[in-house]
């Protein structure tokens, strides 16, 4: 078995399904960036490590991820996380669900680097106790996409303050709760009705509690683009696509 890739099982539990009685979209995203961590954890390079042993902390920049079909509430199924690359300042960490039957249900490519804590630049991950070589082969080969520019007032669609369980460990508005924020500019109604095939999403920002979000959508045919703005600076980009 390969020792760089971290596999864990899993019941849809009623926490994770949205009203389709499938996971949920925000959901799936969040078990893709916890099975994530474990991995890391498995690997001895998670953030309690790097914080101290290197005074630093990992930020995630940019997840993308493809669904075949999502599993229904109580469905068993398998996570596998693995790093993909490791050079220079960013690595790549694919992470792939399976059902009962061996058969992919999602697909998903995540960026990070590692920030000092001291003064934020990136921290070269050859410097780190991180894997440098003997990488599985990736699953996911679709390169990140650069979104439009779609902030106007034309395409406003609400506000929201952020409150205080919105924040996570680092004090900052966790990233999925930018997916959750930006799923509101759609009705229960069209998700339920709606089938999405991908969604993709750029972290391009922090923001903190009592902070107030501006949120922005464009439609252009199956797909939808949501961009998060905090005092006029980006915070969050997102493009999700419908079957």
């Amino acid at each position: 078995m390969d020792t760089l890739i971290f596999t864990r099982e899993h019941i849809v539990s009623s926490a994770f399904i949205d009203s389709s009685v499938r996971l949920g979209l925000a959901q799936a995203a969040l078990l893709v960036q916890d099975n994530l961590t474990e991995s890391f954890a498995a690997m001895d390079c998670d953030g309690v490590v790097y914080r101290e042993r290197h005074n630093a902390f990992w930020v995630f920049t940019k997840t993308r991820i493809h669904f075949a079909r999502r599993p229904a509430w109580r469905e068993k199924i398998s996570a596998s996380t693995f790093p993909v690359d490791g050079e220079g300042f960013r690595t790549h960490v694919n992470t792939v669900f399976k059902d009962s039957r061996g058969e992919p249900l999602l697909t998903a490519n995540q960026e990070a680097c590692v920030l000092s804590l001291e003064n934020h630049r990136p921290l070269r991950l050859s410097n780190l106790t991180y894997p440098k070589e003997n990488f599985p082969p990736p699953v996911f080969l679709a390169p990140f996409e650069k979104f439009p520019e779609i902030i106007s007032e034309e395409n406003f669609s609400f506000e929201q303050k952020i409150r205080s369980q919105q924040i996570d460990m680092s004090r900052h508005m966790n990233n999925i709760e930018y997916i959750r924020l930006a799923l509101n500019v759609f009705d229960d109604e069209f998700l339920r009705t709606h089938d999405v095939s991908e969604m993709e999403m750029h972290y391009t920002g922090e923001s903190r509690e009592g902070q107030v979000l501006r949120v922005f959508r464009h439609d252009e045919g199956t797909c939808t683009f949501i961009a998060i703005q905090e005092s006029g600076r980006t915070v969050f980009e997102m493009k999700i696509k419908f079957e």
